[in-house]
């Protein structure tokens, strides 16, 4: 029995599209030719669907691959934010801790003309955060220094003076000030380096330096021989802090620290260690103030004979060196190329008025530290190596918190040969009296154009442009201590007028062959 035909189709190949007559129902061409070109077409379509399903498959792989990394960079937050993150815990864990304590710095529960001591940022720095500086083994935030003390009862003085802290308040608390440095700890007279300030005793400063700091009880006297100058004339309450500052001034004995008699002084005694530190102080430095009260002091006093052979050693401390043209008069001790770090403009100078101040060997002290200023100045304009930010209006080296290279926080004695890229505000702000163009200069860029440089008490103590405007948020108090005396000496003179007219000081002064031209000391 025959089968019926299959009703007749035209050919798929669309170039031949005739008319057959299929001998089974699949057949879709009309011959092996039709059949081949067909085939072919249905091949390249099925690759080219192929590649379309791959393409779609690999954008959605990509697309997935896309917001994984944007996932897993919102996860990867920058430093700052974990800097951050943590500070917020620390402040959460301080403010609860101490939720009910007073003041650190002024023992009250009340902030209105004593902010930068307070464990809770205050004013203009709503920014700032409670930094938690005294997670230490040594708790370390009941550590009183000496010498930054001193400073501080000087700014203490300005602020008085210039009415930005009430004067009862002020009397008060130098009169708690002076009550604690007479049952404190002494040496022979002398303070050590740090004070416990709950106990008074000594916190060694390392390990035989646990006895009395000459020097840093020089900065403390000077300040306390100001406070006893401005109020020795005042009602009863200040009449007898200006009797306190007698006592404890007239209690050190400088003469101990010749060791024996020698003609010079030394920086340390210990009563455990004796004179084993062994750091006579000789040649230029910050230390000037040292002989000047030694030499002034109406119970324990040392020669004219002990200021020349000790400071001046035997005066072969002159040199007739310059640099960027300006004479540097002395050899700066281990650094008499550029002269030292600027503090030794500093430290002696808050009291001594170094204008027409003139001794045997120095002509002009003015000239001396105006110098070292300006030549620091021209060398951060020179910039050597090329620090990015060093220049007219950002100057200044001086000891400091600094940057380690590994980006932690450090300390050293910046200077033109110990360069760490790190401006520390204190040296410019603190030579206003030699450099007043420079010293606005560079107080006008960093307060407008480097807020974050600026806190609740002012500048932070070190600043670095070059490594993406590092800074420390942490102030040092002799270094904070002395920017509102010297800036306040270039006004109006006011503390070096207290100082040097001081008759134990007009005395002193004579006795080891200085004089000033704005003092009559001749």
């Amino acid at each position: 029995m025959s089968m019926a035909k299959l009703p007749r189709r035209k050919c798929a190949n669309k170039e031949c599209r005739q008319w057959f007559h299929p001998v089974r129902d699949t057949q879709t061409v009309c011959g092996y030719e039709c059949a081949s070109v067909v085939g072919k077409e249905q091949t390249r379509k099925a690759r080219e669907d192929a590649r379309r399903k791959e393409s779609a498959k690999q954008r959605a792989t990509e697309k997935k691959e896309r917001a994984a990394w944007r996932q897993r960079k919102a996860a990867v937050k920058p430093l700052k934010h974990w800097e951050d993150l943590t500070q917020r815990v620390v402040n959460d864990y301080i403010r609860e801790r101490d939720a009910n304590q007073p003041c650190i710095s002024c023992g009250t529960f009340e902030t209105v003309q004593w902010e930068a001591g307070h464990y809770r940022s205050r004013g203009k720095a709503s920014h700032l955060r409670y930094h938690e500086d005294n997670i230490y083994p040594d708790n370390d935030k009941d550590v009183i220094t000496t010498g930054g003390s001193g400073f501080g009862l000087m700014t203490i003085l300005v602020g008085v003076d210039r009415k930005f802290i009430p004067r009862q308040e002020a009397v008060k608390r130098l009169t708690h000030i002076a009550d604690f440095l007479e049952k404190a700890d002494r040496f022979h007279g002398a303070w050590s380096h740090w004070i416990n300030g709950e106990t008074g005793k000594v916190v060694p400063f390392g390990r035989k330096d646990n006895g009395g700091d000459l020097v840093e009880s020089a900065f403390l006297t000077s300040g306390i021989l100001m406070v006893r100058e401005y109020f020795k004339d005042g009602n009863a309450e200040e009449k007898a802090l200006a009797k306190k500052c007698d006592e404890l001034w007239k209690g050190i004995e400088w003469n101990w620290y010749t060791k024996g008699g020698q003609k010079v002084l030394y920086w340390h005694w210990s009563p455990n260690y004796g004179w084993e530190m062994n750091f006579p102080l000789e040649g230029y430095n910050e230390c000037l103030i040292t002989y000047i009260l030694a030499a002034s002091s109406p119970t324990h006093s040392i020669d004219a004979e002990t200021f020349y052979k000790g400071w001046t050693r035997n005066g072969t401390y002159l040199t007739d060196k310059t640099k960027y043209g300006l004479p540097l008069y002395v050899k700066h001790n281990y650094s008499e190329e550029y002269g030292g770090p600027l503090f030794w403009a500093h430290y002696s100078y808050i009291g001594l008025d170094p204008r027409g101040l003139s001794d045997k060997l120095i002509k002009n002290y003015f000239d001396l530290n105006k110098n070292q200023v300006l030549i620091d100045y021209k060398y951060c304009v020179e910039n050597p190596k090329k620090w990015n930010g060093y220049g007219e209006n950002y100057w200044g080296l001086t000891a400091s918190y600094t940057r380690n290279d590994d980006g932690s926080v450090g300390y050293t004695a910046h200077q033109p040969t110990e360069d760490r890229g790190v401006i520390t505000p204190t040296a410019a702000l603190s030579s206003f009296p030699y450099s007043p163009k420079e010293s606005m200069d560079f107080l006008r860029f960093i307060y407008t154009q480097k807020p974050q440089f600026i806190g609740s008490a002012g500048p932070f103590d070190a600043t670095s442009i070059h490594y993406n405007n590092w800074f420390t948020p942490r102030y040092l108090a002799i270094d904070q201590g002395t920017i509102a005396p010297m800036i306040e000496n270039h006004r109006t003179g006011f503390l070096w007028k207290l100082f040097m007219n001081a008759p134990e000081i007009k005395n002193g002064l004579k006795k080891l062959g200085f004089s000033s031209t704005k003092y009559k000391i001749n």
